[in-house]
């Protein structure tokens, strides 16, 4: 006979199983909780709240401003790039016109999975609107290009897409 007061039925393997698995879900969610609080992910910049903030207008204006230049900038990169040997870039940069665009462009190299390797190159004018210049990434992964060209107040800025950087042989 079967009773409130009978112990029989926490002796169970499958009770004891059941309870055994929502212990070790509970533990997993925690550990995941803590790690989720305490371990920033480097994938989201420190201070993403206060840094670079611009005002709905300033951003619109800016938009408005590149948007008003149309400068189209092409871009000659290597087929491949190798970690920590110097991979050459040929920019050139032409108004709405097709006219030359000359002025100083330096190329910041953005990795999301770690900002701290984060760095910007200065390229040189090889003939007006045409720049050249050399990047060494230093570690391998996933790293874009953000361009960006300054003539007099005039400033235009492009990006590339993702692409891969491979390790040293």
């Amino acid at each position: 006979m079967i009773s409130q007061h009978s112990k029989k039925g926490l002796r169970n393997p499958w009770v004891l199983g059941m309870a055994g698995l929502i212990i070790l879900v509970l533990g997993v969610n925690g550990t995941f909780i803590w790690y989720a609080t305490h371990d920033r992910s480097t994938l989201v910049e420190r201070d993403y709240n206060t840094k670079d903030r611009k005002s709905g207008a300033s951003l619109i204006s800016e938009l408005q401003g590149q948007k008003a230049l149309a400068w189209k900038t092409t871009i000659k990169q290597p087929k491949s790039v190798v970690m920590g040997s110097p991979a050459g870039y040929e920019i050139s940069v032409v108004d709405r016109g097709g006219m030359p665009v000359s002025g100083t462009l330096e190329v910041e190299a953005y990795r999301a999975a770690d900002e701290s390797k984060d760095f910007t190159t200065a390229f040189r004018e090889v003939s007006p609107g045409n720049y050249q210049g050399y990047v060494s990434f230093p570690l391998k992964g996933y790293w874009e290009l953000r361009i960006r060209v300054k003539r007099g107040e005039d400033i235009f800025e492009a990006g590339t897409g993702r692409f891969m950087v491979a390790a040293a042989p």
